[in-house]
């Protein structure tokens, strides 16, 4: 992947080639609108309501994709996905699983079984297959709902770019969430969530440091006050304070007036320190960063494709006598042919002169690590505040001229808030 495919502002990819489908299911009348639906597609479709003897038949004729319902009497699907997983001739089959089971324990099993996705029922016209070519483009969603650092802005001069502070969310086909920081910009997302009236939401959420704008909306996030909600909370800890301390402290009534008691979804932490995490077939890879106190940065490995989350971090001038060319070249490694890097460019060089030591990185370095480390698209980062919509165009032009001067095959982009990119 070169470069984000974007349609009005979403990310995406056009429709997909006729393919061959098979769809098991022991209850004829959901088979009946589930072939219909794919047929109205423009796909072939055959069908079968025993598992078994779809099994003999999916491994004669290797369809492009099999449906399979999870409840079934003699075979049960994810058994089933199993076994196809298992025969070389149909170890490329995509597999989608569809049932009535609201329960995360069967979700897990399913993927972990090796489906490519899991799709509740009921299904409708307008979520089925919406649903599943989505999965099967195997695209991920990278969406940005605060692009700010330090502090929200609000006003005429932040309309285009968004006011809000860090939150990056990613969601995979598999509905696996993802979400990177909790700044004011998590509220936008907390809107999303609601508003699609999602059941059972369950999220990681990545935390690159403790401090305010990193954090300070995360006690706005509606879905941590629904039951049957689950979230992972990881970070790295300070000293003796760990991530659970953190988070519970700013809600203590002295700064907040609903304590962290009042969560009733799932919620639970994991203190981090340079680690590799495995998540399914999502690898998460973390790193100290350049800032003051304990700040991560992440990479994320998924199906041939990456994205790194390097905010907050201070690349030092080379003429500056904190430059370490040890951690920078650690640096470039860790972001090395990524295919987004969502990296702080929180000055002009001429603003970081007098800004040296705050823990932020000024664009001529961050253009040298993107080109040294063949990135394949920087995602310019937690801007000042004081900044207005025309500095960020300012400092997105200036670094397409840095790239260009270097031939750089490296893209560009300031991400506005609510922009989404689908890898």
């Amino acid at each position: 992947m070169n470069e984000p495919f974007l349609t009005n502002g979403i990310a995406g990819t056009g429709p997909l080639k006729p393919m061959r489908f098979y769809v098991v299911d022991d209850d004829p009348a959901m088979i009946k609108i589930m072939t219909t639906m794919i047929a109205q597609a423009g796909h072939a479709v055959k069908s079968n309501t025993s598992s078994l003897s779809a099994l003999a038949e999916i491994l004669v004729q290797k369809p492009d994709v099999a449906i399979v319902g999870l409840m079934m009497p003699d075979l049960d699907g994810t058994d089933l996905c199993s076994m196809l997983r298992a025969k070389p001739s149909t170890a490329g089959i995509k597999i989608v699983v569809v049932s009535a089971k609201t329960y995360e324990f069967d979700r897990k099993r399913a993927l972990g079984a090796g489906a490519d996705g899991f799709i509740q029922k009921p299904i409708t016209a307008e979520n089925f297959m919406p649903r599943v070519l989505r999965i099967l483009e195997d695209k991920l969603d990278m969406t940005f709902w605060g692009v700010r650092g330090t502090l929200p802005v609000s006003g005429g001069k932040s309309l285009r770019y968004g006011g809000n502070t860090s939150c990056v969310t990613l969601e995979f086909p598999s509905h696996q969430l993802f979400v990177f920081d909790a700044g004011s910009g998590i509220k936008n997302l907390s809107d999303h969530l609601l508003k699609q009236k999602r059941a059972r939401i369950e999220a990681k959420i990545f935390i690159s440091h403790p401090h305010w704008d990193h954090i300070n909306a995360l006690p706005f996030f509606v879905p941590l006050y629904l039951p049957g909600n689950d979230f992972e909370v990881l970070g790295a800890r300070h000293g003796d304070t760990t991530m659970r301390h953190i988070i519970s402290a700013q809600m203590d009534g002295g700064y907040f007036p609903i304590t962290f008691q009042e969560f009733e979804a799932r919620v639970y932490f994991h203190d981090l320190d340079e680690e590799e995490l495995s998540f399914g077939r999502v690898g998460v890879k973390s790193m100290l960063l350049s800032h003051p106190g304990r700040c991560l940065g992440y990479r994320v490995d998924y199906n041939g494709r990456s994205i790194c989350y390097i905010t907050d971090n201070e690349l030092f001038l080379e003429s500056n006598p904190h430059h370490n060319p040890h951690y920078v070249a650690k640096l470039a490694k860790f972001v090395e042919g990524t295919d987004a890097l969502i990296t702080d460019t929180t000055y002009t060089d001429e603003e970081y002169a007098s800004k040296v030591g705050w823990g932020h990185s000024c664009i001529s370095e961050v253009v040298k690590l993107a080109h040294r480390a063949k990135v394949k698209n920087l995602y310019l980062f937690h801007h000042d505040p004081d900044q207005s919509d025309s500095a960020i165009d300012n400092k997105l032009e200036i670094a397409e001229a840095l790239l260009a001067g270097v031939r750089s095959k490296t893209r560009v982009l300031a991400p506005q808030e609510g922009q989404v990119f689908r890898l």
